[in-house]
């Protein structure tokens, strides 16, 4: 005997046209659904709702569609609307195949709403659509029924995908920049953990851009740019990623073997193709750049750590003028800095910081004439810790700034200090330290002014001291600060005098009273007839620019005797004595004033 026909068997008769067989298990309100043709005011009414939607129902477990408006036909590229009797029909041509099983799966399933994205077509040519599948609960079908929407998101996705495009891409050069650059890496690291495949990254500075930029202009600064990006990509294989991270930093992505010596190659191919001078107009520019190679190593986690360790690199050939690989010990040290930085903030804000103060001789007569002032950090845990260490940290840091106010501030009062002490002023000025970071970040003026008003002690028994690099940073600029102070009676030191660069005419132009002369052209003089020649240089310099000078590093007698010889002024150095704590520094002048 045949078996009863299954539910799909009997809708799909229903669905073909024939009319319902006593006994059928559909209830009387879907058959009537099925069987009567809607009318054109029904029709009308689901074609004028905004969103293509369609009433779905399984039909020999396979999903049709019992209506669906105008917006849905549109969808699929059929302009005209269905004929009002022709049933259940296929899914529309060109969207239905991707929705047919996600239909199939909710329809078999409990859920009563399911939302998702779905792309029609592959590549940039697909469509996209939201599309929303909302169970109908009502009467007492057997047949799930579901309303299908869609909403077209084609224009959307294209132009969050062209948005995407316009982000990761550097508007001068079309270059990927830093976020594309960085999903490469990631993309390359999953292969290194996946596949073992090893590869480099190489970040290229520019070191001399920025004085191109000021003295060509902006323009030619792109043009510049432009250009070097080209050379770049010249050197490069296929398959290296090329990008511009920022400004004037480019960066190298490539495959290389575990030996690091190839990537060591790849960069000196770059520094050889950026040897040769740009023309830019009438003008020919030589541009150098420093280069930091890191590769790919297990404890790198992301792309910005990989990133990082190149510019630890990068940073250690700007010193050296050649390529340079990142060693595990540069992320330390960087690691150790900012430590360090973070521990002398709050040593300066908590006032841990002392002055040392080393006597300097007048060497005609052996009196103290003055005291340079030394900062000195006495660590609570890690003891004494190196000027050589924390001076640097705080220039780099910009902590320099209340650094060198402190020390001002700190000194000044100290020999207010020594003048009660003794009853009256004593005959000697106190040297200070200012770096060149903060001529340029912060009002030194004001900073003496007020370390004088809160002291109460003249400007004639304060000296300022300042490297040359001062100088050849804003020598415009200095002179007018270094005259202000100057007005104020203070007196100005040029420190390390020989070791840098400065113009002997800015000498001649700033009211620089003092040339202090650096250690090491005074340490070989007993056995170096050079550094001799180059001192008594400095001291006929000094006497035809009515300036005096200090010998620096001191340290025998016969060093002393010899700088009497030629003429030298004042002397400091170990041979007379190391920086001392205050009281000490006031009782040493007491002793050798008796």
């Amino acid at each position: 005997m045949r078996a009863a026909k299954t539910h799909n068997e009997q809708a799909a008769k229903v669905v073909d046209g024939g009319a319902a067989q006593p006994g059928a298990m559909f209830p009387v309100a879907l058959q009537e659904l099925l069987d009567t043709p809607r009318t054109a005011a029904q029709q009308e009414f689901i074609d004028t709702l905004p969103i293509a939607i369609a009433l779905l129902c399984l039909v020999e477990g396979n999903p049709s569609i019992l209506a669906r408006n105008r917006a849905f036909l549109d969808l699929a590229g059929r302009r005209a609307s269905p004929p009002a009797t022709d049933g259940a029909r296929e899914i529309c041509p060109g969207i239905g195949l991707p929705l047919v099983p996600e239909i199939r799966d909710f329809l078999a399933s409990d859920e009563r709403e399911r939302t998702f994205d779905m792309q029609e077509g592959d590549g940039i040519s697909g469509r996209h659509f939201a599309v929303r599948l909302v169970r109908l609960s009502g009467g007492e079908s057997p047949v799930p029924r579901c309303i299908l929407s869609l909403i077209d998101r084609t224009q959307q996705v294209e132009g969050e995908r062209s948005l995407r495009t316009q982000m990761l891409r550097d508007s001068l050069t079309g270059l990927p920049n830093r976020a594309a650059f960085a999903e490469q890496v990631e993309n390359a690291m999953l292969n290194f953990e996946t596949e073992g495949r090893q590869f480099a990254v190489l970040l290229i500075d520019l070191t001399r851009f920025s004085r191109v930029n000021e003295g060509v202009g902006s323009l030619a600064g792109d043009e510049l740019i432009i250009t070097v990006a080209r050379r770049l990509v010249s050197t490069l294989r296929a398959g290296d990623v090329l990008a511009r991270l920022v400004g004037d930093e480019f960066a190298v992505l490539l495959s290389v073997a575990d030996d690091p010596s190839e990537a060591m190659r790849a960069a000196r191919r770059i520094q050889t193709s950026l040897a040769t001078p740009i023309r830019l107009g009438e003008l020919e520019i030589k541009i150098d750049c420093a280069v930091g190679v890191a590769m790919m190593a297990p404890a790198v986690d992301d792309a910005e750590d990989l990133i990082r360790n190149a510019q630890f690199a990068m940073k250690r050939a700007k010193g050296s003028g050649h390529a340079e690989l990142y060693q595990a010990c540069d992320s330390t040290a960087a690691r150790q800095r900012f430590s360090l930085e973070t521990e002398l903030r709050r040593a300066i804000e908590r006032d841990q910081l002392t002055l040392a103060f080393q006597p300097l001789i007048e060497l005609a007569t052996g009196r103290v004439v003055g005291y340079e002032a030394l900062a000195r950090w006495d660590h609570p845990e890690k003891g004494p810790i190196s000027p050589a260490e924390f001076i640097p940290v705080a220039e780099e840091s910009g902590l320099i700034v209340q650094l060198g106010r402190w020390a001002l501030r700190a000194a000044t009062r100290t020999l207010a200090e020594w003048d009660r002490m003794a009853g009256s002023p004593l005959p000697v000025h106190m040297a200070v330290n200012v770096s060149a970071v903060q001529f340029q970040r912060d009002d030194v003026v004001s900073a003496v002014q007020a370390a004088l008003a809160e002291s109460g002690i003249s400007g004639s028994r304060l000296k300022i001291e300042l490297t040359e690099s001062c100088i050849v940073s804003d020598p415009s600029g200095i002179a007018k600060v270094l005259r202000a102070i100057h007005d104020l009676d203070v007196m100005i030191a040029m420190d390390d005098f020989g070791t840098g660069y400065s113009s002997l005419a800015y000498l001649q132009k700033l009211p620089i009273d003092v040339l202090k002369i650096d250690r090491s052209f005074i340490a070989p003089m007993l056995v170096d007839r050079d550094s001799v020649a180059i001192v008594r240089a400095i001291l006929g310099l000094a006497s035809a620019l009515g300036m005096t000078t200090t010998a620096e590093g001191v340290e025998s007698e016969p060093l002393v005797e010899t700088l009497i010889g030629l003429g030298c002024d004042v002397a400091q150095g170990f041979h007379f004595a190391r920086p001392l704590p205050s009281d000490q520094a006031y009782a040493y002048w007491r002793e050798r004033r008796a």
